[in-house]
């Protein structure tokens, strides 16, 4: 026999008084008369037969029941809040809600934007750039961009092109350093994002994989990727750019990889989203222009030595 829940409207008013033992401040969340609440608690209270708070003076307790409901009313209610969102979303065709990493944004992203609103002037684009994990559904976005293990059995996940390193430089620093012997007496710029990849792909391996070992020391470190690119950008030095964040501008001559050779990663980036969202308007047009984009870049990988090295 199913249980006979009690109506919603006094869960609601049970839950905002429990999470701010304050009547009168639950209340005023809800919008009604502490008269109001106080009667849709008794009337909780009567359908389950026993008190779910201690009145005291100027204060409210729970009881031991009050707390065996307190955290299931919170949950209950979140996850209710988060299923609203999620049909309210299905109803908007033109809004997107797209988070990545604050690198792929700034030299990804950004720089290609134009061309996806020129095309699909439909769709309002909005941002969150940030690398932590999210929940789409909780945080309402709609796609995620994010590098390395993505396996879930919620999410739709379409890996995008392998990631690589190799050495860029801006075109001027480029004619005074043209071989690989010479590059160990350039300016040297450190990017430690390198040092969350799956491999390591530092500056040793990649001198070791062209047969010249070395380990640079000195020179200008950054945790960013987009500033260490930044910085090459303006002559400052050498780093070792990754592909994602560096065919743009290797295509279109703001840098120049002199060694066309690379190291692989051992990963690469995903376009994520909620299973079944996927056929979304804005969603399917956003997926198709990535992977587009991308096209346009892949002769750059198409002229590289690409190797899976492996220090011995």
């Amino acid at each position: 026999m199913p249980i006979r829940l009690p109506p919603l409207t006094a869960l609601r008013a049970f839950d905002a008084a429990a999470r701010h033992m304050s009547f009168t401040k639950a209340a005023d969340e809800l919008n009604v008369t502490p008269a109001a609440l106080s009667f849709q608690i008794k009337s909780l209270e009567e359908h389950l037969g026993a008190p779910l708070f201690h009145r005291l003076n100027r204060a409210v307790e729970l009881t031991e029941a009050g707390i065996a409901l307190s955290q299931g009313a919170a949950e209950g209610f979140q996850i209710l809040a988060t299923a609203w969102r999620a049909a309210q979303r299905t109803q908007d065709t033109q809004t997107l809600t797209v988070t990545a990493g604050p690198a792929f944004t700034a030299k990804w992203l950004a720089p290609r934007l134009y061309e996806f609103a020129r095309s699909h002037p439909e769709v309002e684009l909005r941002f969150a750039a940030g690398l932590h994990r999210m929940d789409l559904s909780r945080d309402n976005v709609d796609v995620a961009i994010r590098f390395g293990d993505t396996t879930s059995p919620e999410l739709y996940a379409l890996p995008l092109a392998e990631e690589w390193v190799m050495p860029v430089m801006a075109p001027a620093l480029a004619k005074r350093y043209p071989t690989v012997e010479s590059l160990r007496k350039a300016p040297i710029i450190f990017d430690d994002s390198l040092n969350f990849l799956p491999k390591k792909v530092g500056w040793p391996e990649w001198f070791e994989a062209m047969g010249t070992p070395f380990t640079p020391t000195h020179g200008p470190r950054f945790s960013q990727a987009d500033h260490a690119l930044d910085a090459a950008l303006a002559g400052v030095g050498v780093v070792l750019g990754r592909r994602a964040l560096v065919v743009k501008d290797l295509d279109e001559g703001r840098l120049v990889a002199p060694f066309p050779t690379a190291i692989g990663t051992g990963g690469r980036f995903s376009f994520l989203c909620i299973k079944g969202m996927e056929k979304r308007p804005q969603i399917a047009v956003f997926r198709d222009w990535i992977v587009t984009e991308i096209e346009k870049t892949a002769h750059i990988t198409d002229n590289l030595t690409l190797l899976d090295f492996k220090v011995s």
